[in-house]
């Protein structure tokens, strides 16, 4: 594993869009695996593909970031060793979104390089994430976003690319878009790290009087206006399925199960 690259994992949604359930979404299971002790099928949670995403990427830990309350996730995951992934937990404090929900690792990922996905978002192909990693330093990027062909561009953030694969422009789940990529991971360094930090500070004030949360791509959003450097990796072969809606999480289990 290499020590310089970590995970996160924002785990402090609200799962409005799947409630009521019984816990946590991100344990919702979705697909089998071998017991590791009899071998025998046992369910698998939807968040353990990233996971697995993120230590065959080489990630050296993976944060989740928490909600109160959803203390079943760290119950379960425990401090990782089962997926040979140390795993540690924190605390979302501000309410304001996803940004904010991954800042709250700065102090612990500041310095290093960072791979991002969705808990509830499961993709393909298995090496995604090495290629992200291995696009930004072919390139130099502050950040890798990684691209796939989506049919609702009102569910996604549309990414537009000009040559070389630099990012021009991420359209947030725009009602309508001749765009037909959106992006589900990526993968960043420190600079764009400090930038984010540096930016949810400035319109945190702004976000507490019009009750809006700001999205991640939203945040990448404006470091390209910033002039950081964000590249992507479209993912033609590849696949990625939101299930945090019913419908999806239906066809994910047909699929996998």
């Amino acid at each position: 594993m290499a020590t310089d690259v970590v995970g996160l994992v924002p785990a402090a949604g609200l799962g409005s869009r799947l409630a009521p359930i019984p816990f946590s979404k991100e344990l919702f299971p979705v697909g089998f695996e071998p017991h590791p002790q009899h071998g025998e099928p046992r369910p698998k949670p939807v968040s353990q593909y990233l996971l697995e995403h993120m230590q065959r990427a080489g990630a050296g830990q993976a944060y989740l970031i928490l909600r109160k309350g959803k203390w079943d996730i760290p119950n379960y995951y425990g401090d990782g060793s089962q997926l040979n992934l140390p795993l540690a937990y924190l605390i979302m404090q501000r309410p304001y979104g996803c940004p904010y929900t991954l800042d709250q690792a700065y102090t612990f990922v500041r310095r290093q390089r960072v791979v991002f996905g969705f808990p509830d978002i499961l993709f393909e192909p298995q090496d995604a994430f090495e290629q992200l990693l291995q696009r930004q330093e072919q390139t130099n990027a502050d950040v890798v976003l990684g691209c796939f062909q989506v049919t609702h561009p009102h569910k996604w953030d549309m990414v537009e690319t000009g040559e070389g694969g630099d990012v021009k422009t991420i359209l947030h789940k725009p009602a309508a878009s001749n765009l037909t990529y959106g992006w589900a991971i990526a993968s960043w360094g420190p600079r764009f790290t400090e930038f984010m930090h540096q930016h949810l500070q400035q319109v945190e004030g702004q976000l507490h009087t019009s009750g809006k949360e700001l999205s991640v791509g939203e945040v990448v959003q404006a470091a390209i206006l910033n002039g950081l450097k964000v590249q992507s990796v479209y993912f033609d072969k590849g696949s990625c399925l939101d299930v945090g809606t019913p419908q999806d999480l239906q066809k994910a289990i047909h699929t996998l199960s």
